[in-house]
Order: structure tokens, then sequence, then C-alpha cells
């Protein structure tokens, strides 16, 4: 049995990575909270590596709202 507050440690390390855990079901979070630490890191990892291989114009309109381009 996996210990609760390391559940809340996986959720809120995604979280922190940007991922939007709010528009997911209960049942979404509930596979994201029984990950392992390797799917966790690899999660991660797959996450930062998408987010660097954004178009510059995007992460700015997502900044800025779009109001610059």
């Amino acid at each position: 049995m996996t210990d609760p507050a390391d559940d809340r440690d996986r959720l809120r390390a995604l979280e922190d990575a940007g991922f939007p855990l709010h528009s997911l079901s209960p049942e979404q979070r509930d596979v994201l909270r029984e990950l392992s630490a390797e799917e966790l890191s690899l999660l991660l990892g797959l996450k930062e590596r998408l987010d660097a291989a954004e178009p510059e114009v995007q992460a700015h309109s997502e900044i800025a709202g779009g109001a610059l381009f």
C-alpha cells in the first residue's frame, strides 16, 4: 500500500510542472496518483522536453494572453 503523502507529492509534482490536473476526471487523477517513481520521472521528463520544443511565439501567447502576437 502506498503512503497518501506520496500520492499528494506525485500530484503536486505534476501540477508544478504544468499538468492541468483540474481538468482531469477523478479517475484520471487516481491513475496519476498510482504512478511509480520511474513513471513519474519519465512523464515529467517528457513534459519538459515537449515544453522546450514549443515554438517561441506559442510560449509568448500563453504568457501574455496573445496580446503581443
